[in-house]
C-alpha cells in the first residue's frame, strides 16, 4: 500500500462533543471543528471518525414502543445516521469542506483484501482534498455500540494508516490524577488504570477505560494518542498550541 505525502491525524469526535453534552447535535460544535480543520490541512491530512448517529435520530424521529436493546439501538443508528452526515455537510459546506462517508466495522480489519480496500478508498479521498467521516456500521456490528463509542474503531483506522496523532476528543482535560490534575503524559497504561473512573457518559458508550484501550492498540505500531477536552471553542488548535492541558500517551 503506498503510502500518503504528509502525516496524518486521525481525530475522534464521541457522541459528547459532538452534542456539547446536551441532547442533540450542536451545529455550534460542527462549525468549530470544521474551522479548525481548515487549519490543520495546511500540514496534515485529517480523518474523523465520528460516533452520534443514535442521538441524531432521537433529535429527529420520535419513536414508540422503544427499549434499550442493542437492535432497538441499531435501528436507531440506522435511522440516524442520513440526519448525522446531513448535518456535518451542510455544517462543513459553509467552509468550502467536501466530506465522504465510510461505514466500517471492527471485522472488516480482520480482513487483509477489506483493509486494502478501506486503505485505497481513504487514500484517494484524502489526495483529493475529501474529508473522510467514519462511523461504525451499526446495522451489521454492535461492538462499538455497546462500550466503544467508536475508540476502538478509530485506533484500528488510526493503525491502518499509521498515523502521526491518534487524538480522542473527551469531555474531560485528559487523564486526572487523584488531586484532579491533568496527567500530561502517560508511559505506562497499566499504571494509569488506576487513576480513570469506569463511568461512561451519558450520550455515548465509551468512557475513559475504552480511550486507553483504544491507546494501547495504537502503541503497538508506535502512535502517539491524545486525550483533549473537545467540549472547548477551538480545542484543537488550542491543544497544538500549548493552550489547553491534555494527556499524552506514547512509548519511552
Amino acid at each position: 500500500m503506498d503510502r500518503l505525502d504528509k502525516p496524518i491525524i486521525l481525530l475522534k469526535l464521541g457522541t459528547a462533543t459532538l452534542t456539547q453534552g446536551g441532547d442533540k447535535i450542536s451545529r455550534a460544535k460542527l462549525e468549530d471543528i470544521a474551522n479548525q480543520v481548515i487549519v490543520l490541512r495546511k500540514n496534515y491530512y485529517i480523518i474523523l471518525v465520528c460516533s452520534g448517529a443514535i442521538a441524531a435520530a432521537k433529535q429527529f424521529i420520535k419513536l414508540e414502543h422503544l427499549g434499550n436493546e442493542i437492535k432497538e439501538k441499531q435501528a436507531l443508528a440506522a435511522i440516524g445516521q442520513p440526519f448525522l452526515m446531513r448535518l456535518i455537510s451542510e455544517s462543513f459546506r459553509d467552509f468550502k469542506i467536501s466530506i465522504g462517508q465510510c461505514l466500517l466495522s471492527n471485522y472488516d480489519f480482520e480482513n487483509s483484501h477489506s483493509k486494502d480496500n478501506i486503505f485505497n478508498t481513504i487514500s484517494v479521498l484524502l489526495k483529493n482534498n475529501i474529508l473522510p467521516v467514519i462511523n461504525e456500521n451499526d446495522t451489521t456490528a454492535t461492538e462499538e455500540i455497546k462500550f466503544g463509542d467508536n475508540d476502538k474503531l478509530s485506533a484500528l483506522v488510526a493503525c491502518l494508516f499509521k498515523v502521526n496523532k491518534l487524538i480522542l476528543a473527551s469531555n474531560t482535560y485528559g487523564v486526572y490524577d487523584d488531586s484532579m490534575n491533568t496527567i500530561e503524559t502517560i508511559y505506562n497504561l497499566n499504571d494509569a488504570k488506576k487513576y480513570i473512573l469506569l463511568e461512561k457518559s451519558s450520550q455515548g458508550t465509551g468512557g475513559m477505560q475504552s480511550k486507553l484501550d483504544a491507546a494501547k492498540i495504537a502503541l503497538k505500531e508506535n502512535i502517539e494518542t491524545w486525550i483533549i477536552n473537545g467540549h472547548d471553542t477551538n480545542f484543537l488548535l488550542n491543544v497544538f498550541d500549548g493552550r489547553s492541558k491534555y494527556t499524552k500517551i506514547l512509548r519511552k
